[in-house]
């Protein structure tokens, strides 16, 4: 199978599924809204499209094999309780549909500095019972259980984590492993979250700067050269400023051929300054934008978020889209609005000489738009 990337058409909010060439798949947050779910409404019926793009177990249950909740925002985590199974498989019901995670990757302390400075929706909470219950399985038996997996992403505080080593990715460290088991051509460099800090103003400075899951994939087909996915769900300024305080001696670990724009194109992500107060006088951070600006050659940026204006909005930040895009402009790379397509998602294939535009197909018979794919390297 060509491995590919897809990015769900779901307005100011994230759902993006990485097919590996082993078919196996990765889905990174999701927000299915109320209004996709009426087949009266014009909005996108992301649920079915993800469904159409997933494999069925012997029981013709639908699953993703693994599952990022980036961090527990609304619009990274919305229609979790709906659309997932959220209890031991055993409990399954088979004609609700609902789709089945076979391995939750979810960080304790993401969700601990979200909830210093927000409520938790009922999806986040729903999901972090979900991953609690599976760790609550593992220490009881040693092990998790089929299909009932979990990464922990993260240590936590206070040494919460350190009896769960053979679950736990720390910073730093690459995974190789999906649903238990080894998985060629992907591999995927943690960068955050950033561990817990003896400072009280730089926990507070990591809560209020979105601290979210960040990785680095790096994504291939048999015999062609890796594509690198860079992925940081809503982290701003703060965040992408340490993390290049961090890896400005290995720029490598944050190099890109596609980059999820983060906080769906947010200013916040690149700087302090307000744009609806300061316009084009707001600064831009030279650290954040060098930790964002390490693209490859003919590397693409997505934006996933509704179309992009040219007016004080923030997100999508029309001055952010400024920024990426003179970014590319040295590696003639190509910056892309998922909110101005539709209604199927817009979608990326890995091949030979790198990034290829799929052209909106039905998921089984995708074709190519006639345009030379995006080199890298």
């Amino acid at each position: 199978m060509t491995p590919k990337v897809s990015f769900f058409r779901v307005g100011n909010g994230d759902m993006t599924l990485i097919t590996l060439a082993s078919g196996r798949t990765i889905l990174i947050d999701c927000n299915i809204r109320a209004a996709a779910d009426d087949a009266g409404d014009a909005t996108p019926d992301v649920c079915s499209q993800l469904k159409d793009r997933l494999r069925r177990d012997g029981a013709g249950r639908p699953y993703v094999d693994a599952m990022i909740l980036s961090h527990p925002d609304a619009d990274h985590c919305r229609g979790v309780e709906t659309h997932f199974h959220l209890a031991p498989l055993a409990d399954y019901v088979a004609d609700g549909g609902k789709i089945v995670i076979r391995e939750m990757w979810s960080s304790p302390m993401v969700f601990r500095r979200a909830c210093r400075s927000h409520v938790l929706c009922p999806d986040a909470k729903a999901w972090n019972k979900e991953a609690k219950r599976r760790v609550a399985v593992f220490r009881s038996k040693g092990s998790c259980d089929v299909s009932e997996r979990v990464q922990i992403i993260g240590e936590d505080e206070d040494g919460k984590t350190d009896d769960l080593a053979a679950i736990l990715v720390r910073i730093d460290e690459v995974v190789w492993a999906i649903d238990g088991s080894s998985e060629p051509n992907f591999e995927a460099r943690l960068l955050a979250p950033l561990p817990k800090s003896d400072s009280e103003d730089e926990e507070e400075a990591l809560s209020k700067n979105d601290s979210s899951i960040i990785f680095q994939f790096k994504i291939a087909d048999a015999g062609v050269d890796p594509v690198l996915f860079l992925s940081g769900g809503d982290a701003e300024v703060g965040i992408w400023e340490r993390l290049w305080a961090r890896k400005s001696s290995t720029p490598d670990h944050l190099a890109y051929d596609l980059l999820q724009a983060p906080h769906h194109c947010s200013w916040h992500s690149l700087s302090w300054e307000s744009w609806s107060q300061k316009g084009e006088d707001a600064k831009v951070s030279p650290d954040a934008r060098d930790a964002l600006g390490q693209a490859r050659s003919g590397a693409v940026i997505v934006a996933s978020s509704k179309p992009i204006k040219d007016d004080d909005s923030d997100p999508p930040c029309i001055r952010a889209k400024r920024e990426y895009r003179d970014i590319l402009a040295g590696v003639k790379g190509d910056f892309v609005c998922v909110g101005d397509g539709g209604p199927e998602p817009l979608e990326y294939q890995i091949g030979y000489g790198g990034l290829s535009l799929i052209k909106a197909a039905t998921p089984r018979g995708p074709t190519l738009i006639g345009v030379t794919p995006q080199g890298h390297g």
